[in-house]
């Protein structure tokens, strides 16, 4: 195992860090924690890495008293640098940046190596327990388009973790507690009083919802009789619990198909998994006397903003609240899940339900909270606990309003998907796929345009931003889009079966024959290649997945360069095999190895034939 990384997969910046770390240390050993700056170089005159601290470490010597020329800081560090087996050359240039330059034997290794085990290793991080919250639909209703960017961002950050080694628990806490159960109970006595005997045939339960919705805004001894129920169920009583089991039920097959159709792997566990630890969080509460008494409820305060701010933690008819919920989820979390890093928040547990319409004050409010309870008096929530809210924009309709049917409703996400699939069928008859692929081929390739497409088009997006839903931007064949990246990709892999040369025989040459980067357009490709490590691990650290976006379409783009200017196979004009460079094959498998590894954890599933 080495420092920066496994023996196959190192992180270049993390490695020049460490160098430069040294070099400068050794060089300004009074200076502490001394600025060190490594960025990719934007232009190849100016290397391929740079070394900017030269400047920053010049002022804080000045600001000591030590006056000295930034160029003069870049030379005295330049003295210390050792040598390394990923740098070719350093050199000083303009008011003291020093660039970095790579040695091709170092690109061929880790490439090499890549080739060997065939597929893509990853970067060595120290493993942790993860939980990671997101889709969280409520049962009774329909999943709709406000939980597409919670259910994708979700899968594709759990998908990168997982493949970084870590024991991540990927949760889908969804709302199936509280009042709107009350509701739905008491509507389903009134209406299939046999319920007990006979399941009741509710096949629609969004209009079973809108039902009782009605009833309980317009009826107040329904209402009475729904609050009810809603103390019953929290009671756990035995008639009510199997009322409540039944409407779960036909909620959760309606979400399964939706999670099979964009292949999401979840745990269910609702806010009903919560209730015994409420009450123990309730009797906590109590004994450490931060509960008061307001209008028979039970709050406690915390800070925002400077102001103090009422959680509501007990309701006057005994209930608790989705704040009670909330403390009790991220508790058992980090007490009974072990987890290291608590919770990456969406509009996951109850209180955050809005939360892409809102800011992110609530969740700080919460930790605020769960930090003064348990930091200060049981030591439970510590400092080496990571916390992250991954906060994203809403979805907007091409006439830039928040995303609905023509008819004002909010947009089914069942509907949204099989109109993708619609979509995508049509692109690719207009492209004639389906004169040359068979049924089952032409089946695969819509899903994976269909799906992909969505998912690539949200991820694509700063998650924070907003972004306009359009089939026609998602389905172009030019630009970075999901549909251009997998027929790329399966333009790639058609190159080794055009030279009639098998994956296996690839792996075996690779440790026989250099891959061939001699040439300018074969370097550029594999530099962009060696970056792969610094995306992914830049991606733990924000949890922004649009950098891995661009990453792919910056790989597409520096493959097409090296396409047209570099044979791989070469034939005479009978259109037989007339040269094979094998050093090139080599780089083309490579790349197709790091597009097929970015595309699982993107959650795009590429197609031999498009």
């Amino acid at each position: 195992m080495g420092l920066f990384g496994t023996a196959d997969t190192i992180s270049i910046k993390d490695n020049l860090s460490t160098v430069f770390h040294k070099a400068i240390s050794a060089a300004y050993p009074d200076v502490l924690d001394p600025p060190v700056i490594v960025t990719t170089s934007s232009n190849p005159k100016f290397g391929d890495y740079q070394c900017n601290s030269a400047m920053r470490l010049a002022q804080q010597l000045s600001s000591s008293g030590t006056k000295i020329n930034p160029r003069d800081v870049a030379k005295e560090i330049m003295s210390k640098l050792e040598v390394s087996s990923v740098i070719e050359k350093y050199e000083i240039a303009g008011a003291g940046f020093i660039n970095i330059y790579l040695k091709r034997e170092f690109g061929q290794s880790v490439l090499r190596n890549w080739l060997w085990a065939g597929e893509v290793l990853p970067p060595y991080v120290k493993k942790k327990r993860v939980v990671v919250d997101f889709s969280s639909p409520n049962i009774a209703k329909e999943m709709h388009v406000g939980h597409l960017r919670s259910t994708i961002i979700g899968d594709s950050i759990s998908r990168l973790l997982e493949y970084l080694g870590h024991d991540v628990l990927r949760l889908n806490h969804v709302g199936d507690w509280g009042t709107q159960f009350g509701m739905l109970i008491a509507h389903l006595q009134d209406k299939f009083p046999n319920y007990l005997t006979i399941t009741p045939p509710i096949k629609d339960l969004q209009a079973f919802y809108k039902e009782s919705k009605t009833r309980f805004d317009e009826d107040e001894e329904f209402k009475k009789h729904a609050y009810e129920c809603v103390v019953k169920l929290q009671a756990f009583e035995p008639n009510i619990i199997k009322a409540w089991k039944l409407i779960c039920d036909v909620s959760r097959q309606e979400f399964e198909k939706v999670y099979i159709q964009l292949d999401i792997k979840l745990i269910e566990r609702g806010e009903s998994f919560y209730q015994k630890y409420m009450e123990s969080i309730v009797l906590e509460l109590e004994s450490k006397n931060m509960l008061e008494e307001d209008n028979g409820r039970k709050i406690m305060w915390g800070e925002k903003h400077g102001s103090r701010v009422p959680l509501t933690i007990v309701k006057s008819d005994g209930g608790f609240t989705y704040d009670t919920s909330d403390m009790a989820a991220i508790k058992h979390r980090i007490e009974k899940e072990r987890a290291d890093w608590a919770s990456i928040i969406f509009h996951t547990l109850s209180i955050l339900v809005f939360l892409f319409f809102m800011s992110i004050n609530y969740f700080i409010l919460i930790s605020v909270i769960l930090q003064l309870i348990y930091v200060t008096d049981a030591g439970i929530l510590k400092s080496f606990h990571r916390m992250d809210h991954v906060s994203f924009g809403a979805v907007l309709g091409e006439d830039k309003k928040k995303f609905k049917t023509r008819s004002g409703d909010t947009v089914k996400l069942s509907e949204l998907l099989d109109e993708g699939l619609k979509r995508a069928l049509q692109k690719l008859k207009e492209k004639e796929r389906d004169k040359v692929l068979s049924q089952e081929e032409l089946k695969a390739a819509q899903e994976s345009v269909a799906y992909g497409c969505i998912k690539y088009a949200d991820l694509l997006h700063n998650r924070n931003h907003e972004y306009v839903f359009s089939f026609d931007k998602m389905l172009e064949d030019k630009g970075n889009t999901a549909i251009y990246l997998l027929y790329a990709l399966t333009r790639i892999r058609s190159i080794a079966r055009t030279a009639n040369i098998m994956k296996d025989e690839l792996r075996q040459r690779s440790q026989e024959v250099p891959i061939s980067l001699e040439h300018e357009k074969e370097w550029k490709l594999a530099k962009v290649l060696l970056k792969f490590p610094d995306v992914i691990l830049g991606i733990t650290e924000d949890l922004y997945l649009n950098s891995l976006c661009e990453f792919c379409y910056e790989v597409s783009c520096a493959f097409t360069e090296f396409y047209d200017k570099c044979y791989c196979v070469e034939k005479n004009q009978s259109g037989e095999i007339v040269k094979i460079n094998m050093g090139r094959l080599l780089l083309v498998e490579a790349t197709a190895l790091i597009l097929e590894k970015c595309f699982s954890l993107l959650g795009l599933k590429p197609v031999a034939q498009m």
